[in-house]
């Protein structure tokens, strides 16, 4: 969006001089200006530092005979445009042109990273808080408790402003916290008793679990081509966790239970579609699945934590180490989902499928580097034709959402 002067102004290098008595004379035709957004080019204007001009109208009438007065046309500029400083248009229109505008592709591009890095990063920080303090139930909590407060400060100076919430939106919402609470109370358990590459190993079978639902759920048709993608999917995950060094049933099955809840959590999320921003949102199913979670953390976990939880982890690591470790990792997993959903927004679904893809190989690959898992060559193989499977699945599916998407406005 550069600011600049367009058609017909540069063909008056002078305005011509009126005279206010003679302007105040006339009750005929009044110039005015109109404010416009920028680029908004019409019925014969100009543009200069984003404000729209008008071409002033002709002062039609006879002065009195005292004074020969000819009837001229002149360009009026608007007052935005004269407050202006002189010669310094090139640098207000830099100004006002701002990356974000200007560079949209590398921006998007910068949401895309820190996305995968925000995750990679808490993936890892949540992994080594679980080798010292392996209660998964209350770090739930702390996960979406931080994310909570955050919600609060943002909402309470205004970055983004608080939607109103009404009565039939808290009917829809509630649902859909509920999966997302038990999606992720049964990710973190997973977590905590494998190794975070095979819980992702696990959680690549949600595609699968999306389809069967939509299916026999929704009773939408899926074409057998989907159906055919996801063969590779469930072949790498079988394989996978035949030969995985780490495997137990209660990462496993807890990581299936994700991928259920996770899936629910899609349907009723497609029939709580508001016009409400995905931030506001975010934040509303945040706080419904932090009250969700609080009761079965008290019950399954409160115990043990005030028996021996807490003291066990102050004394390995430090009270101060503890309480830093539980911030940062609460705070990396809000920010990454919420990134997560404003750079989707900002992409086509394709772009989409693929980011989401190349999301779960970044974090398979650096939780081995990091932490040093060995897997076997089945392992590694299986997690491969997986990942495949799912990037096969998702371009499928993107392409049809984009013909469909074309044919409605066709």
């Amino acid at each position: 969006m550069e600011s600049r002067l367009l058609s017909r102004a540069t063909a008056f290098p002078a305005i011509p001089h009126v005279r206010k008595s003679a302007a105040r004379e006339s009750s005929g035709n009044a110039c005015f200006t109109q404010a416009r957004p920028i680029g908004a080019v019409c019925e014969g204007g100009n543009l200069i530092w984003g404000r729209q001009l008008r071409p002033a109208l002709l002062l039609q009438e006879s002065f009195p005979s005292s004074a020969t007065v000819t009837r001229r046309e002149i360009l009026r500029p608007c007052l935005a445009a004269a407050s202006s400083p002189a010669g310094g248009s090139d640098s207000a229109g830099e100004a006002k042109v701002g990356f974000l505008s200007k560079y949209p592709a590398l921006v998007t591009g910068f949401f895309f990273f820190m996305w995968y890095f925000l995750n990679v990063i808490f993936n890892i920080m949540n992994k080594k808080i679980y080798n010292y303090f392996p209660y998964p139930y209350f770090v739930s909590v702390i996960h979406l408790f931080v994310g909570v407060v955050y919600c609060l400060i943002s909402w309470a100076v205004g970055l983004p402003k608080r939607a109103p919430m009404d009565g039939n939106l808290l009917k829809l919402l509630i649902p859909v916290a509920v999966c997302h609470a038990l999606g992720h109370v049964t990710s973190n358990v997973s977590f905590a008793a494998v190794a975070v590459s095979f819980t992702h190993t696990i959680k690549a079978l949600e595609p699968f679990f999306n389809a069967a639902a939509s299916q026999f759920i929704l009773g939408q048709s899926i074409p057998i081509t989907l159906w055919l993608s996801l063969a590779p999917v469930v072949l790498g995950v079988s394989v996978a966790s035949l030969t995985e060094l780490s495997f137990n049933w209660t990462g496993f099955i807890s990581a299936m239970i994700s991928n259920i809840s996770f899936t629910y959590r899609s349907i009723y999320s497609k029939k709580a579609m508001t016009d409400m921003d995905s931030t506001n949102i975010y934040a509303y199913i945040s706080i419904i699945a932090l009250i969700v979670c609080i009761p079965p953390a008290l019950i399954v976990e409160g115990p043990q934590l005030l028996k021996h939880g807490f003291n066990d982890a102050i004394a390995k690591v430090g009270l101060v180490k503890f309480v830093t470790d539980l911030f940062w990792v609460g705070l990396f997993y809000h920010l990454y989902n919420q990134l997560a959903t404003n750079t989707l927004e900002r992409v086509a679904p394709l772009t989409h499928a693929v980011g989401n893809v190349l999301k779960r190989v970044f974090v398979i690959g650096f939780s081995i580097i990091i932490f040093g898992n060995k897997i076997s060559t089945q392992t590694g193989i299986g997690t491969a034709v997986a990942i495949a499977g799912v990037a096969a699945y998702s371009y499928i599916k993107a392409q049809m959402e984009e013909e469909k998407r074309k044919g409605k406005t066709a």
